[in-house]
């Protein structure tokens, strides 16, 4: 598929039909290619299921049933803290059926943030798997969570008054379910954010949220639209049920468009990966940097893989394994931006030029732009400002749970400012930049991390590299490198020579890494991306401030 960008922009016009959910589109799917597969799952050791498109609209109708028989009702909010498994997608639109909202957990929380979550929303019923109920056991007496419903549990696994299993939910439970009529407008998702710096905060979005990733994440990202013939594709995300990136991808293109999509659950370790995409023939691909940059390393040439596109999403990929896996595959990694907050903000759509290191061009209907980190102007070309949307765009959230003043601080202008900083240049694709917090001026200048992050682990010897700005008594800031090594490599003074003077050639000299530190780890949120601020406060702490 390839996009006329400026006919797209110019000619799109939304039209969200007011009764669009999620589990009404899954039950359309269900009634015109029920026998198709949804679902394709393996597991790390070797199991095997699928579950096709009738198959989950019976055991979504069953788990409401049950869920309502257990005394969930309209506006309930649900947490889940379970792994990639076949029945994710069964249970998470059993639960939104029924009108109550999905709190997503991942695996790599602790109980303290499942209390969070849990006190902050008022959660009162959690989905947990059987291998992370001591996640939730500790905190349910400081929390209002009354129902603990255990995913692959036995009688052995109920701790309790208001235990019971996902099988004991749906035994018996009728296919048919007379729930609430759900719309476009009816709240669907309470979704934390990963928090760069303070408390995670609570995204509310509607079901309006899939329509907007169907409209475009799937055609301007994915390359999948109304052209495409699904019978012969395979997609395969990543990204794991407790981020939002599930409901980007899984749910907002998977299961809204009607797509087979492969599910596997097990540990990240490259040839594993590999293999898998060359015995299934995944056709469509989105991963996250780190994966793709460990592909790079890897023997490529070796592995018959059938893919047409490949997308990355997180954070901004690196020009090295853009380059080495279009060489090997002779398929150009796709970068897209976007938040928990929004679909794919800025995207490289199918058939653009790819140029290594930029997230693209703004997609379609959503109106992203790039604005003064001090007022809502447009910035020039080639100056760095801060990616904001419209505050009446369909394609941002709809505010934060039960939060009006984080609602008034973020809502309450002409635009959503996203926190990220970027650039555009004269052809109009987008640079990333840094955080707004993460901008470093230095003698007057503006430099974001990551182009000097980029440019440093191109180095041989760099392996992966965070940038802060340092306080310096004459220049204000100055630039410093947090360098983790390439296996192999020392941390000497020679070394660091090295890289300043290859760092003047790779960007503008004012730019370079004037203080370097090796490290042999970088402080990371959950969801890994890295948590600049704790190397800010160091540098901070360090020089006596």
């Amino acid at each position: 598929m390839g996009v006329n960008y400026t006919t797209e922009a110019d000619s799109f016009e939304w039209d969200i039909p007011d009764s669009y959910a999620i589990t009404s589109v899954v039950t359309d799917h269900a009634d015109s290619v029920g026998d198709r597969v949804a679902v394709r799952f393996l597991d790390d050791e070797g199991g095997r299921e699928e579950r096709t498109y009738a198959e989950i609209r019976d055991d979504m109708n069953r788990f409401a049933n049950g869920l309502e028989s257990l005394g969930v009702t309209e506006g309930d909010r649900v947490m889940h803290l379970f792994p990639r498994h076949p029945d994710a997608f069964a249970i998470q639109l059993g639960a939104l059926a029924t009108g109550s909202l999905l709190v997503p957990c991942s695996s790599m929380l602790r109980s303290k943030d499942i209390a969070f979550r849990a006190d902050d929303c008022t959660a009162t019923s959690i989905v947990v798997h059987e291998s992370l109920t001591d996640m939730v056991e500790p905190v349910l007496e400081e929390t209002p969570l009354e129902r603990v419903i255990v995913l692959d549990g036995s009688e052995d696994d109920l701790q309790g008054e208001g235990w019971t299993t996902v099988a004991d939910v749906m035994a018996e439970e009728s296919t048919d379910y007379d729930g609430p009529e759900l719309a476009a407008e009816d709240p669907m998702t309470i979704n934390y954010t990963s928090g760069t710096t303070g408390q995670p905060k609570p995204v509310l979005h509607k079901h309006r949220w899939q329509y907007c990733f169907n409209r475009i994440n799937a055609p301007y990202w994915w390359g999948v639209d109304e052209d495409t013939d699904l019978e012969d594709e395979l997609l395969w995300a990543t990204t794991g049920t407790g981020w939002a990136k599930w409901f980007w991808s899984p749910v907002g293109v998977g299961l809204t468009t009607g797509a087979t999509q492969l599910i596997y659950d097990g540990e990240f370790e490259p040839d594993t990966f590999l293999e898998i995409m060359e015995a299934e023939g995944v056709t469509k691909l989105c991963a996250v940097p780190t994966q793709y940059r460990m592909f790079a390393n890897a023997d490529l040439e070796d592995y018959d893989v059938t893919l047409n596109d490949a997308l990355s999403a997180g954070e901004p990929l690196n020009r090295e394994p853009i380059e080495r896996i279009q060489d090997a595959w002779g398929v150009t990694p796709r970068d897209g931006y976007g938040q928990t907050e929004t679909v794919a903000l800025v995207t490289n759509y199918p058939g653009i030029d790819v140029k290594p290191g930029s997230m693209g061009k703004p997609t379609p209907g959503v109106g992203a732009t790039i604005i003064d980190v001090d007022d809502e102007e447009p910035v020039e070309p080639g100056e760095i400002g801060e990616i904001a949307v419209p505050v009446d765009s369909p394609a941002i959230f709809d505010g934060y749970y039960e939060k009006p003043n984080l609602d008034e601080q973020k809502l309450s202008g002409d635009y959503y400012r996203t926190g990220d900083l970027a650039s555009r240049d004269e052809d109009g694709y987008f640079f990333f930049e840094g955080r707004a917090d993460d901008i470093i001026i230095s003698s007057g200048y503006r430099i974001g991390p990551f182009e000097v992050e980029d440019a440093l682990v191109t180095h041989d010897a760099v392996a992966e590299a965070a940038v802060v700005d340092s306080p310096h008594e004459e220049r204000g800031s100055v630039v410093k490198a947090y360098v983790i090594l390439a296996e192999g490599h020392e941390g000497t003074g020679e070394l660091k020579d090295d890289l300043q003077s290859f760092m003047k050639e790779e960007t503008a000299p004012y730019k370079y890494p004037r203080r370097i530190e090796f490290t042999d780890e970088l402080p990371k949120t959950s969801s890994g991306k890295i948590r600049r601020v704790e190397l800010r406060k160091e540098e901070q702490q360090k020089h006596g401030l």
